[in-house]
């Protein structure tokens, strides 16, 4: 069996496969409030959160836009906390649809810092919602988002948080935290198809919706709301995305999210010991390394796409390379959802074999 080792979409369990074969039935119907009233409740639990919790039918990045579409309006002053690709992307969106995004950006591989969000805020009272991301995959790095939560309430202002590869795998209590706005994925850790942006908002999120004026209507979570009181949505659902859920989510409430955040751990250790036994660099500033992906420096001499196609056509091991900036300088190991110390131990066996095959084909 191929290893797929990159950032998302992510292995599936042979359970979840299995649901995803059974025919559709009724979104409208009995069959399906049941199943859409269970799920929203186990999402709460592995959320940590008694907020409104929605199950939108869309990639993270349509997540995304929801909840900027959804909490802002044209002219809003906004700061976009930026360590990477997907950092740019929710202030490009944000910008997209006329926010005044003010972007604070850190250097590639390093965390925020929560002091430069506290002067940023002292700098422009103006700004009204804070956007970021809480785990970059283009640079393998988890920010400290507890700091930054704190930081920003100081200031009592909208967080807003892209959390689409930390949540299930990473601690990320949004209530005790005071995240306003979370978006998450199916195809991360939730050991899931692609398809799904969960959503979670709390009081403050819905004051923000109820003065937001960004042109929305597939995007809306006054429609999700109100269509989740009967446990529906509010158009065609994902199904075989959400039957998906329906089994994931048991096994990962079976397993308990204290032990999912610590396996993750475990499996990152492994990732970050076993590139380092083999002479490579890891990316990341070690102090903020992420548990989901670890981004390694290209060895001097090995370019990525050679490395690649060997490692897929050879060890049935599939990577990811670097974004944008770091495109050809990194590659990426994905590391989320169903993973083990063994399938880490496969993939750094496979790089072992393959780098110096590729070096020596210069």
């Amino acid at each position: 069996m191929t290893q797929l080792r990159i950032p998302g979409p992510t292995p599936l369990p042979p359970e979840v496969l299995q649901i995803m074969t059974r025919q559709m039935i009724n979104h409208r119907g009995a069959e399906f409030h049941d199943m859409l009233n269970g799920i929203t409740a186990k999402l709460k639990q592995l959320f940590l959160t008694r907020n409104d919790v929605f199950l939108l039918t869309g990639s993270g990045t349509g997540g995304m836009e929801a909840v900027i579409v959804n909490t802002l309006s044209p002219g809003d002053a906004v700061l976009g906390v930026s360590i990477g690709v997907f950092g740019d992307r929710f202030i490009n969106i944000a910008s997209s649809f006329g926010a005044r995004v003010t972007p604070l950006k850190f250097e590639m591989g390093k965390a925020a810092d929560p002091d430069a969000v506290r002067k940023a805020l002292q700098s422009d009272p103006q700004i009204k919602a804070v956007l970021v991301t809480h785990n970059e995959t283009s640079t393998g790095i988890t920010n400290d988002l507890a700091a930054l939560a704190k930081a920003v309430k100081e200031f009592d202002k909208l967080l807003i948080v892209d959390a689409i590869s930390s949540l299930g795998c990473i601690a990320c209590p949004i209530d005790e935290w005071n995240l306003d706005v979370v978006v998450t994925g199916s195809q991360k850790g939730f050991m899931a198809p692609p398809g799904l942006a969960m959503v979670s908002i709390n009081q403050k999120g819905w004051q923000a919706n109820a003065t937001a004026k960004m042109p929305r209507f597939y995007w809306d979570f006054g429609k999700a709301k109100k269509y989740l009181e009967i446990n529906e949505n509010p158009w065609t659902p994902c199904l075989p995305a959400i039957y998906a859920m329906s089994v994931s989510l048991d096994m990962m409430l079976e397993e308990g999210l204290n032990n999912i955040i610590a396996r993750h751990a475990r499996v990152a250790k492994a990732a970050r010991e076993g590139v380092k036994a083999l002479g490579l660099t890891p990316f990341a500033d070690p102090k903020y390394a992420s548990n989901t992906v670890t981004a390694v420096n290209l060895p001097q001499g090995v370019e990525y796409k050679k490395m690649s196609k060997m490692l897929r056509e050879e060890y049935k091991v599939v990577v990811s390379g670097g974004q944008q900036s770091l495109d050809g300088k990194i590659f990426r190991i994905g590391h989320l959802g169903w993973v083990t110390e063994k399938d880490i131990e496969e993939v750094i066996s496979a790089l072992k074999l393959a780098i110096p095959k590729v070096a020596a084909q210069k």
